[in-house]
């Protein structure tokens, strides 16, 4: 892809901006920047990329593409909409607009193992890189597991691996992107608040098979029943995992050990118990990535030893440690309903649990209505707080209090905490109203566990 001297619009800054808009001057493109964020939320990437204000739109909201210079190609980062006015306009005047993983596609050589999936994603993606860099040094870990995948594109060979982590804002915006090996894990509702309709966020899960052949492999969680339906009429070669049942064909749980199933031989990976990340939703994870890993040809001890060695990833059931026999968990990661219940069902105690951030038109019932048996208290934040206590109303559960941050919930959580409790971050939502992503929300909470045990 030539882009020498032409002129390219990056729309939005963010954790991508700063590789995309290196990578994009690395190439020769004479490069602008737009963000509706002001200068002063943004000086650190605009003093670290040199960018002068006054080339640039900080601040605003651009309406054309006349507004923008007229520039030959868009690029997005993740998290800006199709739908804003500058991309409509761009559209409909014939001016490419490509996503991040879209161009990081088209200028990196090598394998692409995609992963999506409402849960379980980043996950499933480190455990998948974990395996592939015992099978290759070559591997990269990108995508939205937070190194971006335009940063590792540069200089690779036809001999790397990209183990990429897919959210439904990368795939919404892709056309010629292509996964040897892809996964969907699972599919319910979730950012609704942008694609509106639960047929649109399936279509965009969907979009990792979209360019796939018929050498290329699907691995189809058996389990998941929208993902299944909504992967019947593809061609790809299908691999399947399951949890529950026994495959033909695939990777499964056989008397408490995983194994893979092929031709009518039967593999022993790795017994089920040796996993030593919480909760069955892992098991899924773990039989997902032992599909991928063993669709590409990596042997079954590389395998083994990626899984056996794997301590799970920052900010999803994440255990910080005890205080006063008080255990502390960050589950920041669960920003959806799906996710949070998979965090009170992997915890066996019972739970102070910390909840709430920001509205993204999720459906609460399900999840509260697990509470009773397993959650002492439900201490409450955010812009979801009201909504979530009146789901827990509704299910009969009234010990509930709202506060003002997290701060005070933790606070009250740990008052609140007798030996042997659990108190657990696991909002069901999305960080934004307060935080600027849930990694942030996390080291907060981390922050103020250190806290109390300094205190104590």
């Amino acid at each position: 892809m030539n882009l020498k001297d032409k002129s390219v619009l990056v729309v939005g800054l963010a954790t991508t901006g700063i590789p995309l808009v290196e990578v994009l001057r690395d190439l020769g493109a004479n490069v602008t920047v737009t963000d509706t964020k002001s200068l002063t939320d943004l000086s650190e990437p605009i003093c670290a990329l040199k960018l002068e204000p006054s080339k640039n739109y900080f601040g605003i909201q651009l309406k054309t593409i006349e507004d923008a210079g007229d520039p030959d190609f868009i690029v997005l980062s993740p998290g800006v909409p199709l739908s804003i006015p500058l991309i409509v306009d761009a559209r409909k005047k014939g001016v490419e607009v490509l996503g991040e993983i879209e161009l990081a596609y088209r200028l990196t050589k090598g394998k692409i193992i995609g992963i999506t999936g409402t849960n379980g994603k980043t996950t499933t993606t480190a455990l998948t890189g974990e395996i592939f860099k015992r099978h290759s040094t070559k591997t990269h870990v990108v995508g939205n597991i937070g190194v971006p995948m335009i940063s590792k594109a540069l200089g690779s060979t036809d001999d790397d691996y990209f183990i990429v982590e897919l959210s439904s804002f990368q795939l919404e915006s892709i056309k010629e992107f292509k996964a040897v090996a892809g996964t969907i894990l699972n599919i319910t509702p979730d950012h609704l608040n942008r694609h509106k309709t639960m047929e649109r966020y399936i279509d965009c899960k969907l979009k990792i098979f979209n360019r796939q052949g018929t050498e290329d492999f699907g691995i189809i969680n058996l389990d998941d029943p929208i993902s299944l339906k909504a992967t019947g009429n593809l061609k790809h070669k299908k691999i399947f995992f399951s949890r529950k049942q026994m495959v033909d064909h695939g990777v499964m749980v056989d008397k408490g050990r995983i194994v893979i199933k092929n031709e009518g031989q039967t593999h022993s990976v790795i017994e089920k118990n040796e996993l030593q990340i919480l909760g069955e939703h892992n098991v899924e994870n773990a039989l997902a990535a032992t599909a991928l890993a063993w669709a590409m040809g990596v042997n079954i001890e590389n395998i083994r030893e990626g899984l056996r060695n794997f301590k799970g990833v920052a900010h999803r059931i994440e255990v910080l440690g005890e205080l006063n026999g008080i255990t502390f968990i960050n589950d920041s990661k669960g920003t959806n309903p799906d996710a949070s219940i998979k965090a009170i069902e992997a915890v066996d105690a019972p739970i102070i649990l910390i909840a709430g951030g920001m509205d993204k038109n999720s459906d609460y019932d399900q999840w509260t209505s697990l509470f009773q048996g397993r959650v002492r208290k439900v201490l409450l934040f955010g812009e979801t707080a009201e909504i979530i206590e009146k789901s827990c109303h509704k299910n009969d559960f009234y010990e509930t209090e709202i506060h003002s941050n997290l701060d005070d919930a933790v606070k009250k959580g740990y008052s609140l905490g007798e030996e042997g409790d659990v108190v657990m971050l696991s909002p069901a939502s999305a960080s934004w109203d307060m935080y600027t992503s849930y990694e942030v929300r996390g080291d907060h909470f981390r922050s103020l566990f250190e806290s109390l045990k300094e205190e104590a």
